[in-house]
């Protein structure tokens, strides 16, 4: 009877020693991660197990017990679908929150903008400033970038400007690819929705003609103005004489200071002042609201414009109205004098 009373007390014993370890797990599991005020930046490289992000973190300090990690991570069955990516651990976490973001794949978001108006070769700058983001274009000319818009002459304006979210590790080749997937949609919508009787006989003329717009104004409300002055010196057969195809094609000759002899060249391809019609490419790359100007101008008889010098223009239905113009607003320039909008 003794025997037996002893083998109930040993088993009590083991049964509560069994319930404090069980609390003291969990207890364990469930504080908060030893995470720096400035937090902590995980990356879980592909192939990574979740056995070898707990011995990150705990070579690393941020996990006292990173077996625990592990534990419940094969308890819950999220170690076989933990995500890859960057994580950012902020103080307060706890081994219950970092396993979920690392089953929901709940990473680091970086954050890019491609603004209107800009070139493809200031776009790729920037791209290859944006923090995470991994850089395989050399240039405006790779090969990879003629593939990707297959079916045109030159890549240029054909990657829609806009904002564009990534994960670390994505590359400038996958963000100009969304943006080319989104300028097709774009482009196709608005040409479905085009106005009658353009001088435009594909999308990609009207998105030409966009791209000028978008260079030749900073004023929202004078995008239909401008296209309609181009829209009507096309349907007469007028050159179109606008100076941002010429810097454009003059390329890294340009320092600033557009010339007459640049104006006379008909070497430059994109010199709309010796070249009728459109010029070969896209100047720059269009926002929507210059595409839908393209293909929506403004009804009028203006034929020339010439810059106040505060990004708007004055518009004139003939050459004298013109001249009188351009002695107002250019040859008396004030001193923060701009003809077109800045890009960067």
């Amino acid at each position: 009877m003794r025997v037996v009373r002893v083998a109930l007390v040993l088993v009590l014993l083991a049964g509560a020693g069994a319930a404090w370890l069980a609390l003291e797990i969990n207890r364990l599991w469930h504080e908060p991660l030893n995470i720096p005020a400035a937090g902590y930046r995980l990356q879980v490289a592909p192939g990574a197990s979740l056995r070898t992000v707990a011995r990150t973190l705990g070579q690393d300090g941020v996990i006292a017990h990173p077996e625990l990690l592990v534990l419940f991570g094969r308890i819950e069955g999220a170690d076989a679908r933990i995500k890859l990516g960057e994580y950012a651990l902020n103080p307060g976490l706890t081994g219950p929150g970092l396993l979920s973001m690392l089953e929901e794949g709940d990473v680091v978001q970086y954050q890019v903008t491609l603004p209107e108006g800009i070139t493809l070769a200031q776009a790729l700058a920037r791209l290859a400033r944006a923090e995470g983001l991994v850089s395989v274009l050399e240039s405006a000319e790779d090969p990879r970038l003629y593939e990707l818009v297959a079916g045109y002459p030159h890549p240029e304006g054909l990657f829609f400007p806009d904002s564009y979210q990534f994960t670390r590790g994505d590359s400038d080749l996958d963000i100009l690819a969304r943006a080319h997937r989104r300028m097709r949609d774009v482009l196709a919508q608005e040409w479905a929705g085009r106005a009658g009787e353009l001088p435009l006989e594909t999308p990609y003329e009207a998105l030409i003609l966009a791209s000028i717009v978008e260079r030749e104004t900073g004023v929202a409300a004078e995008r239909e103005t401008i296209a309609g002055v181009f829209v009507r010196r096309l349907q007469r057969r007028m050159r179109l004489q606008t100076d941002p195809t010429v810097i454009y094609g003059l390329g890294a000759q340009y320092n600033g200071n557009l010339k007459r002899a640049h104006l006379a060249d008909d070497a430059n391809p994109y010199n709309t002042y010796r070249h009728h019609g459109l010029p070969p490419t896209p100047i720059a790359l269009p926002g929507r609201a210059a595409i839908h100007a393209a293909l929506h101008p403004a009804a009028g008889n203006s034929l020339y414009f010439v810059a106040r010098g505060d990004g708007s223009h004055a518009f004139s239905a003939t050459l004298a109205e013109h001249n009188r113009a351009v002695r107002k607003y250019q040859l008396k320039r004030r001193k923060d004098y701009r003809s077109s909008p800045e890009t960067h």
